[in-house]
């Protein structure tokens, strides 16, 4: 029987490709490089742990859970701490708590009592046309005002995207926030009203959802999906070409210079979008989805330290900080890692995650690892108190990090719709299409999954495919 080709071994294609076996249906996954798990790996060394991209999961979704448990992983699955859970950011080169309540926010020194003033406005500002699309500054601008912008929101696209909020599009970048004030016209009262809505779905708005890892990093996630499905991986194999065929697809592969071509049924392309151009495709229909190289992704570099206790001042009694553009520091916000989990560093130690880069500074990622931990260490000393140097240093450059839902986003998911449409057992999935996250990767991987389960049996319904060409189980 032919398989489902599953082109990409990171969380979106290992969720897909797991899902799909739970369906007892055939997949076969193929990863370009000698692992799975893409930005996610874990780094143990010394007693310090370093992730090398993100560092924990926001379990937004029941779907994640599930899959945790599914894949037999409940038993290593740990919640940060609940004593991690302040945020700071930074102002006047110090950082402030950022208020979790009410109360807490009238006062806090991180804003101005004219910017909170202007927050009681915000009930009375009028929605925008749903046809004009904005930028996520504009939007904040006009609902908030400028403080706002520059001491919250700025920092934290920063800490999300490692973008720009006068280039993310509100719509498509935080299409919930979008939403919000086209329903309830408020976004105040949307966070009230909207609260019932997220319960009926069972969902939970990602300021308020459990951080998670594993007891060795995330890594145990990734390694595990792979373990499960250790028989049908191809590492170290490149796709070169896609091409339709009346009974499905073939898959033309390139490892080691070589040239293979596999028959599948269907195909989930869940590599990153940058990537999709370089394949070549042979249709039925003419397609033309080179404009998905346009997709922005700013390089990213993360500087993992490890100190003694005594040398940093501050508490490190949250989640991290995160850093607004007008402060004009390095590094886009720093993780206090070994705050938020046990055993991310030795006893008496601390390991502090920062992030330089992003559409802010681009230049900085791509600087030595010596260059990097050097500015790193220059804000640490001003922001944290950082008196002495680090015992550990793990740098990591994501020459394309994260693909930034500009404004104009939208030609590109049209652009994803019409080739599902257009060439039939063709999908795309990842953190191109429905969110960034890795909780939204995952539900991304599930989502597709069941797509790809309804097309195949609407296939043997039709007669366009045999029942053997799949899996006797899709007919039961």
């Amino acid at each position: 029987m032919n398989s489902v080709a599953i082109i990409g071994g990171g969380i979106t294609g290992l969720t897909a490709a797991f899902r799909l076996r739970q369906k007892n249906i055939p997949v076969t996954v193929y990863e370009a490089s000698p692992r799975v798990g893409g930005v996610i790996q874990t780094l143990r060394q010394g007693g310090y742990l370093a992730e090398f991209g993100p560092n924990s999961i926001l379990e937004t979704s029941p779907l994640i859970g599930a899959l945790i448990r599914d894949v037999g992983l409940e038993h290593r699955r740990w919640y940060s701490d609940p004593r991690a859970e302040n945020r700071y950011i930074v102002r006047g080169g110090k950082p402030v708590l950022l208020p979790g309540s009410p109360f807490a926010f009238l006062l806090t020194p991180l804003f101005s009592p004219a910017a909170k003033l202007r927050l009681l406005a915000e009930p009375f500002i009028h929605r925008s046309a749903e046809a004009r699309e904005e930028s996520l500054a504009d939007f904040v601008t006009r609902r908030i005002g400028t403080e706002f912008l520059d001491y919250a929101i700025n920092p934290f696209v920063a800490g999300v995207y490692a973008g720009d909020p006068h280039r993310l599009s509100v719509k498509h970048a935080f299409p919930k926030l979008y939403a919000l004030e086209q329903k309830y016209g408020s976004l105040i009262l949307g966070q009230v009203l909207g609260a019932r809505e997220r319960r009926r779905r069972a969902e939970v708005s990602k300021d308020r959802a459990k951080k998670l890892s594993f007891d060795d990093g995330l890594q145990v996630l990734t390694d595990t999906l792979g373990e499960r499905l250790s028989d049908a991986l191809r590492l170290n194999t490149p796709v070169g070409r896609f091409q339709q065929a009346p009974d499905g697809w073939k898959v033309v592969l390139r490892p080691g210079g070589s040239e293979e071509i596999h028959d599948h049924v269907a195909v989930v392309y869940a590599g990153p979008a940058h990537r999709l151009p370089e394949i070549e495709l042979s249709a039925n229909r003419y397609l033309n989805w080179s404009p998905l190289s346009q997709i922005h992704y700013p390089p990213v570099a993360s500087v993992v330290l490890g100190f003694r206790r005594e040398v940093v001042a501050h508490p490190l009694d949250g989640f991290g900080m995160l850093i607004p553009e007008v402060e004009r520091f390095n590094i886009l916000g720093t993780l206090f890692s070994s705050s938020l989990f046990p055993n991310r560093a030795p006893e008496g130690h601390v390991t502090l995650t920062s992030y330089i880069g992003g559409t802010r500074h681009p230049d900085l990622a791509l600087q030595s690892p010596e260059e990097l931990v050097r500015l790193t260490l220059e804000d640490l000393k001003v922001i944290l108190g950082v008196s002495g140097e680090p015992l550990f240093t793990y740098t990591t450059l994501f020459p394309k990090a994260i693909p930034q839902y500009e404004v104009g986003y939208g030609r590109f998911k049209n652009l994803m719709n019409d080739i599902e449409e257009k060439v039939p057992g063709f999908f795309l999935a990842g953190n191109y299409r429905f969110g960034i996250s890795l909780g939204d990767s995952i539900v991304s991987g599930h989502q597709v999954a069941d797509k790809v389960s309804d097309y195949l049996r609407r296939a043997i319904k039709d007669g366009t495919m045999s029942p053997c060409d799949v899996s006797c189980a899709l007919t039961a």
